[in-house]
């Protein structure tokens, strides 16, 4: 069992024991009038089943039929739950933002920001495919960081963003060789500025300068490239990046600066940070 899935389950055990601490499951259910409990108790046998699409149907059916009680307020989040679980994190997603809606102020609050950004973390696609699920996990996690930075839930966003950070640069840089490999430079130079300036503390880092100085080289800019071997040089003077951009400045006759250049030159790092970051 992850760690994601290991602090929903805690947390989802917390919210049963506690008691008063989207769209709707098309799975509908024909109304029988049923007392809340024996409803809510039916929906909680059918999770424990691991019969999570018809434990998310039953737990709807709590807040259909009982809409004003305490249970169709626990119901809402316990939909969600079992709706991630099921993988249906559309689902999942409704539920929690409609549990926000109503009830902004409840401590269960936390819980349900988190299972919004898990649902969106769940459905990443790898680098070659559109990113906007990436970046929507990557706003959710935000939220849970900067409303809830103390709780355990915060620990466990701030991780995750750091690998959607990644994730993103990723593309980014996938990007960015495709328009090199086809000679559009300019546009692979604003892909690979974007990685360091944006994604800084990524590891594609190192390649994007080395591509930085890849293109600049194909255009015919030779001080250019030289003075973002330097910041490569500067930062990962010990990386194979380093040494392809040195291997291919070398072979054009360009100078490339070694790790002492604050001392051999004080400007061209200078010179070089403000070309990279504006």
């Amino acid at each position: 069992m992850n760690a994601t899935r290991l602090i929903l389950i805690i947390s989802l055990s917390a919210l049963v024991l506690a008691g008063c601490q989207g769209n709707r499951n098309r799975a509908e259910l024909a109304y029988v009038a049923r007392p809340v409990e024996t409803l809510y108790n039916n929906a909680f046998r059918e999770l424990e089943r691991r019969r999570y699409t018809q434990a998310a149907a039953l737990f709807d059916e709590v807040e259909r039929q009982h809409p004003f009680s305490e249970w169709a307020r626990r119901s809402m989040l316990m939909a969600a739950f079992a709706n991630y679980q099921a993988t249906r994190y559309e689902q999942a997603i409704a539920n929690a933002e409609r549990f926000i809606a109503l009830h902004p102020g409840s401590s269960s609050a936390p819980y349900a920001y988190y299972l919004i950004a898990i649902s969106h973390y769940e459905r990443i696609y790898d680098v070659g495919r559109d990113q906007s699920t990436t970046q929507a996990a990557y706003d959710a996690l935000q939220q849970v960081v900067r409303r809830f930075p103390d709780s355990p839930y915060a620990r466990d966003a701030r991780l995750k963003i750091d690998m959607t950070r990644d994730h993103l640069a990723g593309k980014d840089m996938d990007v960015g060789r495709w328009y090199l490999r086809n000679g559009f430079h300019l546009a692979a130079i604003g892909r690979f500025q974007n990685v360091v300036r944006e994604y800084g503390t990524t590891s594609h880092v190192p390649e994007a300068l080395h591509r930085l100085v890849e293109a600049y080289v194909a255009m015919g800019v030779a001080e250019e490239a030289r003075q973002v071997a330097a910041v490569l040089g500067h930062n990962f003077p010990g990386s194979a990046w380093y040494q392809d951009s040195y291997t291919l400045l070398t072979s054009r006759g360009i100078d490339v600066p070694g790790e002492g250049i604050e001392e051999s030159d004080p400007g061209l790092l200078r010179r070089a940070m403000s070309r990279i970051f504006g």
